[in-house]
C-alpha cells in the first residue's frame, strides 16, 4: 500500500463535528492499508482571533513572540484530531513542527524550510499509529519557533512527503479541486482532472487561491505527486505531477519482483509502499503483488531469500546483515515498477481529445491582492531601472508584473510600472519616494484598485489566435487593460478591479470552458 501525507486546511477542521468528518477519513485510509501522516492547519478563523488579540495589546508586537502566538492555531488542531482519531480506535500521535523536524530559517513571520528530518514521524508510522503534525511552522537554529506564512501548512504538507518519500500528498479543501476558474464567480465552471506542475504554478502565482506558489514549487522541485480533493465530498479532485521524479528514487513497494519475499508485507506497510492507485487515490497493487508471489512460489530461482529494506527516511533500499544487497538490475527493475504504477495511478485524457498539438487552456485565475505603482519621468539610461528595484527589493517586496514604456521623444525620460502584492505596497513606495532625489523620477502614482486576470495552459506559444480571442472577449466585455504580461503557457492582463469578475466570465465564455450546469461547491465558504 502506500505512504500518504494529507493536508487539511481551517475549513476542515473548523470545528468538533469538521474534527470527527476528518478523522473518520483519516481512519478509512489507514484501514485501507496506507501508512498516513497527517498535516493541519489551525481551526477556521483561530489565526485571525490570535492577530486581533495581538493587535489590541501591541502596535508592534515582537516578531519573534507574534511566532510563537500564531502557532498555536495549529498545535490545537493537531491536538484535537489526534483526540479525534484516537476515539475511533485508531493510535495517532501529535507533533509540533519542531518535534517533525521542521527546519527553517530565521525570518519570523516568513521563514522559509531549509531541511526536515522526519525521525520521530517515520519511528511513529513504523509502529502503526497515524502522525499528525501542526503545519505552518518550523524551528530555526537558535530553536527558536517559526512560522511560514502564507502557504505555510501546504508547503510543510510537501516537505514531509518529498523527506519520507510519500508515494502522494493529498491536500483537502473545501473544493472538489481545481477548476477552470473560481466557481463563486463562474458556477458552471469545470473540474480540471490532472494538470502539470508547470500549469499549476502559473495558476497558484496568479491568484488561484486552491494551492499556494510556495508548496507546488516544492513538490515540483522533489517530483511530489499532489492530488487536490474536497473534505467534504469523495469526488476524485485533481492530479498534479509530471510523471517524473529526481533522485534516485527506489519505492518502498519493491515487494513486486525482484524484492518479493516473506518480510515485504511488513517493511512495506511499514515504510509506506507503492501502489498503483486508481484516480482518486484509493486502489493498490494487490493484484500485481499476488501475481507475482505465485510466480516466484512455481520457481523458487527467481525468488530471493530475503527483501532488502528501504529506509524510511532517505527512502534508500539497504541491505540487513546477512541479506545480499540489491544489483543494479533490481535496482532498475524497481524504478521502471514504480514508473509503471505512478502512469497508472493518474488520470489519462480521453482519445476523444482535439488534435494533440491544439493548446490547451486549462483555467483562468484572477487576482485582487496586487497593486499598480508608476514611476513617471524616469531618466532614460543604464542602470536606472536597476537602481529602482534594487530600492524596492531592499523592502522585501515581490515584484509581479513590470511595464517600461518606450522613451517620450527629445525627452530623454520614461515611465516604468509595476505591480507587487498590496501588503508590500506602502514600503515599496515610502522607500521609492525617499529616493527621488537620487531617481532623478518627476512623480510616483498608486492605483490599488486594479485586478489580474491570467489565461493558462500549454500550446499558446506555437498557436496563433489566442491572444486575439483573449483580447477580443475583454473588448466585448467593455474592460480596458492597463498591462500585459505573457509566457510560454500564460498570458496575463491587469484591468480595473470593478470590472474583474465581468472579465472572468466573458473569458471562460470565449473559450469554451462553461460546463453544461454548475458542478463546482465551494463548501466551507473560503474556495480553499
Amino acid at each position: 500500500m502506500a505512504l500518504v501525507v494529507q493536508k487539511y486546511g481551517g475549513s476542515s477542521v473548523s470545528d468538533i463535528e469538521a474534527m470527527r468528518r476528518v478523522a473518520k477519513r483519516v481512519v478509512a485510509t489507514r484501514e485501507a492499508g496506507n501508512t498516513v501522516v497527517v498535516v493541519v492547519s489551525a481551526m477556521g478563523d483561530t489565526t485571525d482571533e490570535l492577530l486581533d488579540m495581538a493587535g489590541a495589546l501591541s502596535a508592534q508586537p515582537p516578531a519573534r513572540e507574534m511566532d510563537i502566538l500564531l502557532s498555536a492555531g495549529e498545535r490545537i488542531s493537531m491536538a484535537l484530531l489526534a483526540m479525534a482519531v484516537g476515539e475511533l480506535g485508531v493510535p495517532a500521535r501529535a507533533y509540533t513542527g519542531a518535534q517533525a523536524g521542521v527546519l527553517t530559517d530565521s525570518k519570523y513571520g516568513r521563514a522559509s524550510i531549509v531541511g526536515v528530518l522526519p525521525e520521530r514521524i517515520a519511528r511513529a508510522v513504523q509502529t502503526g499509529a497515524v502522525a499528525i503534525v501542526a503545519g505552518f511552522q518550523g524551528i530555526n537554529e537558535v530553536e527558536d519557533t517559526t512560522t511560514l506564512g502564507r502557504g505555510g501548512s501546504d508547503t510543510t504538507a510537501v516537505a514531509l512527503a518529498a523527506a519520507l518519500n510519500a508515494d502522494v500528498c493529498e491536500i483537502y479543501t473545501d473544493v472538489d479541486g481545481l477548476f477552470t476558474a473560481d466557481p463563486r464567480i463562474v458556477p458552471t465552471a469545470k473540474r480540471v482532472e490532472a494538470l502539470s506542475s508547470e500549469e499549476t504554478l502559473e495558476m497558484a502565482a496568479n491568484g488561484a487561491k486552491i494551492l499556494h506558489l510556495r508548496a507546488v514549487e516544492y513538490a515540483r522541485r522533489f517530483g511530489v505527486p499532489i492530488h487536490v480533493r474536497s473534505s467534504f465530498s469523495d469526488k476524485t479532485g485533481t492530479w498534479i505531477y509530471d510523471g517524473s521524479r529526481e533522485g534516485a528514487f527506489v519505492p518502498p513497494v519493491i515487494a513486486e519482483p525482484p524484492f518479493s519475499g516473506s518480510s515485504a508485507g511488513s517493511a512495506g506497510s511499514a515504510d509506506g509502499a507503492e501502489s498503483a492507485e486508481s484516480a482518486d487515490g484509493t486502489g493498490s497493487a494487490a493484484s500485481a503483488t499476488s501475481a507475482t508471489s505465485a510466480t516466484d512460489a512455481d520457481d523458487p530461482a527467481h525468488a530471493p531469500a530475503a527483501r532488502p529494506a528501504v529506509d524510511a527516511v532517505t527512502g534508500r533500499v539497504i541491505a540487513p546483515a546477512g541479506t545480499a544487497a540489491p544489483s543494479s538490475a533490481s535496482v532498475g527493475a524497481a524504478h521502471s515498477y514504480a514508473i509503471n504504477a505512478r502512469a497508472q495511478a493518474r488520470p489519462h485524457r480521453s482519445a476523444k481529445e482535439d488534435h494533440v498539438e491544439a493548446p490547451v487552456i486549462s483555467g483562468i485565475a484572477h487576482d485582487r491582492s496586487q497593486d499598480k505603482i508608476t514611476i513617471v519621468g524616469v531618466p532614460d539610461v543604464p542602470g536606472a531601472a536597476a537602481r529602482i528595484f534594487a530600492i524596492v527589493a531592499s523592502t522585501d517586496a515581490n515584484i509581479d508584473m513590470i511595464v517600461q514604456d518606450v522613451s517620450a521623444e527629445g525627452t530623454g525620460l520614461t515611465n516604468i510600472s509595476f505591480t507587487c502584492p498590496d501588503g508590500d505596497s506602502a514600503g515599496a513606495r515610502a522607500a521609492l519616494e525617499a529616493a527621488r532625489g537620487e531617481l532623478g523620477f518627476k512623480s510616483l502614482h498608486f492605483n490599488p484598485d486594479i485586478g489580474k486576470l491570467s489565461l493558462v495552459g500549454a500550446g499558446m506559444r506555437s498557436h496563433p489566435g489566442v491572444s486575439a480571442k483573449l483580447f477580443g472577449a475583454l473588448s466585448e466585455a467593455g474592460v480596458n487593460i492597463h498591462m500585459i504580461s505573457t509566457s510560454e503557457i500564460r498570458i496575463s492582463v491587469v484591468v480595473d478591479d470593478a470590472v474583474l469578475d465581468e472579465a472572468v466570465r466573458a473569458v471562460h465564455s470565449a473559450f469554451g470552458l462553461d460546463a453544461q450546469a454548475a458542478e463546482a461547491v465551494v463548501y466551507g465558504g473560503t474556495g480553499r
